[in-house]
């Protein structure tokens, strides 16, 4: 694929995920509002635009998909930079402004990425690679562990029912 349309794909898919999410958003809000064929119109749309982001994602693989290790070193720099770089100016930002909301989460999204990381660094030295055990995921703040759920989540104290098991 020639750079042009490559750098086009990527943007489309980029763009497209994004709709999905934001589609997925504007439904609930109608469903809080009592208009629940426009939350369906939002939400079959929304998989409309799955379908794209999945079919430029296909397209978009060279770039994006590399063999496993390279896909763990890159996420494992990425979460890093993220949780080092990125979130600590978005809580500053969000603080100076008093967006203690924002800063909240931020903070948390901060955190869980940290660990994210750590993960991934683990899995880059082969210490799970002959494993095969499910993940927990809060779906509060997004922190995820591999050992036993907890009754608790470190970073935000959810409680174990707000959790999502990956892999069971």
């Amino acid at each position: 694929m020639k750079e042009k349309t490559k750098a086009n794909v990527y943007t489309a898919f980029i763009g497209e995920a994004k709709a999905y999410f934001r589609l997925l958003a504007y439904a609930e809000k109608a469903e809080e509002e009592e208009v629940p064929q426009i939350a369906l119109l939002f939400r079959a749309i929304a998989e409309a635009e799955r379908v794209h982001a999945t079919r430029h994602m296909n397209l978009a693989k060279d770039i994006i998909v590399k063999d496993t290790d390279t896909n763990l070193r890159n996420s494992f720099k990425r979460e890093k930079s993220i949780s080092e770089n990125e979130y600590p100016n978005f809580i500053k930002d969000a603080e100076m402004e008093g967006e203690q909301a924002a800063a909240l989460t931020f903070s948390q999204a901060r955190d869980a990425e940290s660990y994210h990381a750590k993960l991934y660094e683990r899995a880059i030295y082969h210490v799970i690679r002959d494993e095969t055990k499910a993940y927990y995921v809060c779906q509060v703040c997004g922190y995820v562990t591999s050992n036993k759920l907890p009754e608790k989540c470190p970073i935000c104290g959810a409680t174990k029912d707000k959790f999502k098991t990956v892999g069971e």
